[in-house]
């Protein structure tokens, strides 16, 4: 029996209220591991025509968010951290090169936080990486591709501060 967005969800809430802190945010990234293993649940939560960011379900205790991502092309972005919040990246198809990034100095009024790239790593089907408050990070995609991606708070109601790469 395949795996529903709605119990995926459920699943997520109860590693959550079992355990709020890192070791449910761990739990999650599990589950996200296990349904991206399910070709149904990577269908129903990304058909063909999903948008760059659609939201599959806001819970509306805890306030985390389950998110389909789809990407035409290549496309990256500057380094980054999610504010206040979490986020756990599940690769469900093609490829995602990752880089952690060091924080040098974090942003201050208008002035741009700097990083200085620490590694790179590819995430591929079915793999889920957490990125916990705080920790900068960059996607480049090469190609086209999907994944799902759960922030602990909604992050389009925060706003972001931004980060400039430097040597």
């Amino acid at each position: 029996m395949s795996l529903s967005v709605e119990q995926f969800a459920n699943q997520c809430r109860e590693a959550l209220l079992a355990d709020p802190g890192p070791a449910g945010r761990v739990a999650v990234v599990e589950l996200v591991q296990e349904a991206l293993k399910d070709p149904a649940f990577v269908a129903e939560a990304l058909p063909e025509g999903t948008p760059e960011r659609k939201v599959l379900y806001e819970d509306p205790d805890l306030g985390f968010t389950i998110l389909a991502h789809a990407y035409v092309g290549a496309k990256g972005s500057n380094p980054h951290d999610h504010g206040p919040s979490w986020a756990i990246y599940g690769q469900a198809a093609g490829e995602t090169v990752m880089t952690d990034w060091d924080c040098l100095a974090r942003p201050e009024g208008e002035t741009p936080g700097k990083a200085k790239r620490n590694r790179d790593y590819v995430l591929k089907p079915g793999d889920a990486y957490l990125y916990e408050p705080g920790v900068l990070h960059s996607p480049r995609r090469d190609g086209s591709t999907k994944l799902i991606r759960i922030e602990g708070i909604n992050m389009d109601r925060v706003k972001r501060q931004p980060y400039v790469a430097v040597e």
